[in-house]
């Protein structure tokens, strides 16, 4: 393999006199395959630098240091987040639009999967109107505003599904995997720290402020 140890050490050898050497050269063969092993070594560390400098190729640490430059602590890695999920999570922020009713509700759908209502009371085709296929006593449209000028109402849902993983709880239909009861079934005291897939509500307001116009404010609601 192009790099290896092997790889260096016959580059060395293809370098030297020819008839300096006989065939078989122990001692040589010792020393050119201790120079071998830095020269391999050293090709693998610029070949992981040269990767660091570009998303798509990061990893580690270094991915968390790109998240940071860009992102600051509202783009950081989330528990047990794996360097492919979260290389597409940095990725698609840095590509996303911001400043627009569709760049607000693509950050919440995005972050909750969950598609977030937006109100705007200057924004007829929300409010609806008189005559208008748009309006339908309690069931269709809104009461509308002059009052209210870069305001919007957003109802914003925390995801679905997520738990502990390898953990049951009480109950069930006796036909669910992993039931939890005392001293058996996969059960255990937990807490909101230990739920994997977990958005908090105030990732879903940093969510909203990263996505709003300047100097607009966005009433906001979290619901289940």
């Amino acid at each position: 393999m192009i790099g290896d140890q092997n790889d260096m050490m016959a580059r060395l050898r293809a370098v030297l006199p020819t008839g300096w050497f006989p065939d078989e050269t122990p001692v040589l063969n010792g020393v050119l395959s201790g120079l071998a092993v830095s020269w391999a070594w050293l090709y693998r560390v610029i070949g992981y630098a040269m990767s660091q400098t570009r998303l798509a190729t990061a990893t580690d640490g270094w991915l968390d240091l790109i998240a940071r430059d860009f992102g600051g602590a509202r783009w950081a890695r989330e528990p047990a987040e794996l360097d492919a999920a979260f290389r597409t999570r940095v990725g698609r922020n840095l590509r996303r639009l911001r400043g627009t009713r569709a760049a607000v509700v693509g950050a919440l759908t995005d972050l909750t999967g969950r598609v977030p209502i937006v109100f705007e009371p200057a924004y007829p085709p929300d409010t609806g109107g008189w005559g208008s296929a748009g309006l339908g006593f309690n069931s269709l449209g809104g009461w509308g505003s002059l009052t209210l000028p870069y305001q919007c109402f957003i109802t914003a849902y925390r995801p679905t599904g997520g738990g502990i993983a390898n953990t049951g709880g009480y109950g069930g239909d006796g036909t669910t995997a992993a039931l939890g009861g005392w001293n058996a079934g996969a059960l255990q005291w937990g807490n909101l720290d230990m739920i994997e897939g977990r958005v908090t509500d105030a990732q879903i307001y940093a969510g909203i402020a990263d996505a709003m116009p300047t100097a607009a404010i966005a009433w906001t609601t979290i619901s289940n």
